[in-house]
């Protein structure tokens, strides 16, 4: 209860119009109006906002990391990256809690543990489009004379496979906990009551991509070890990440707006690419075909919404009664 007012949470066809929802979406798009910052008119639901709490987070602790010398080998190191991981989360908690009422909360926790929101046809557009799109790069540079994808040297090295598996699998999924519920949980839902969703995903990956800078500088970590600065491959993993918000807000807006769903496709997608390993002209193909992906996302369902009709999905909002 807010003043006195009784809250309710509606959907928003249940609650408005097609033409009242478009102004509802807009007042709603800053949260409560009094939730400014300081004395600006700047509302703390603003994603710029967002972005900039998350960036001083993470990059806080690894730009520490690169100034103190620390490896990711060092315990110290490894706290520091970790520590810089939590910052999409915690901001995106943070944020829920400043931007929405109760039903907005509510809504946000709801989305990270009900399962139920995603169809099942859904759940397997999330478990097996990452491992089509990199076999198809694999058959691809077969066809063209290449040699196949293999297995990565922890699968193949492995006395134990199931023990092996458990390690990957635990950190391919706690990377997508701690990101996720900061970039769709909140970023997406802010953004897209601006943007289109092809928009507002190209806004959020250019974002999402430039957080990881200060990995290229770490010594040990995958990003200093394997891909490098300005490399050939610093471009395609920036590239890549792009493309892929894209295929993240099609699953999203298709799943009521499941965080948890954006949580295992992000662990798909990193367990596959830690199992898989492809050849230098393979990694193009594999990429050129996340393209092809987004372009048939955006022309069979529509730059619009991502959905079929164009109706946004949007965070509840409380029913003021007396108002309507």
């Amino acid at each position: 209860m807010i003043l006195g007012v009784r809250e309710r949470s509606f959907s928003p066809s249940q609650l408005y119009g097609p033409l009242t929802w478009l102004n509802v979406c807009e007042e709603n798009m800053e949260g409560d109006e009094s939730k400014t910052i300081g004395n600006t008119s700047v509302s703390v639901g603003n994603p710029w906002i967002f972005f900039g709490v998350t960036f001083a987070i993470t990059w806080g602790f690894w730009v520490l990391t690169i100034l103190l010398g620390l490896s990711a080998d060092t315990p110290v190191g490894i706290l520091l990256l970790f520590l810089g991981l939590t910052g999409p989360g915690i901001a995106g908690i943070a944020f829920v809690y400043f931007a929405y009422d109760d039903p907005g909360q509510k809504d946000f926790w709801d989305r990270i543990t009900n399962v139920r929101r995603i169809p099942a046809h859904w759940f397997l557009v999330i478990l097996l489009l990452p491992l089509i799109v990199i076999h198809s790069a694999a058959i691809i540079e077969i066809a063209l004379g290449g040699t196949s994808a293999s297995l990565a040297d922890w699968v193949t090295g492995a006395d134990n496979l199931l023990l092996a598996i458990l390690p990957t699998l635990f950190m391919a999924t706690l990377v997508p906990l701690l990101e996720e519920t900061g970039w769709r949980g909140y970023a997406l839902d802010r953004l897209q009551f601006r943007h289109s969703a092809l928009i507002a995903s190209l806004i959020l990956g250019v974002v999402w991509s430039l957080w990881h800078f200060p990995m290229f500088f770490v010594e040990g970590w995958h990003h200093h070890e394997n891909i490098g600065f300005l490399t050939l491959e610093f471009w395609m993993f920036h590239i890549g990440i792009v493309w892929l918000s894209v295929v993240f807000t099609w699953v999203y807006n298709n799943t009521r707006r499941s965080i948890i769903g954006a949580i295992v496709l992000h662990a798909v997608i990193n367990f596959t690419a830690q199992t898989f390993t492809l050849t230098g002209r393979a990694e193009v193909f594999h990429i050129t075909l996340w393209f092809v992906v987004i372009v048939l996302i955006t022309l069979i369902w529509g730059a619009k919404t991502f959905r079929k009709g164009n109706e946004m999905p949007h965070p509840p909002v409380a029913k003021r009664e007396g108002v309507i």
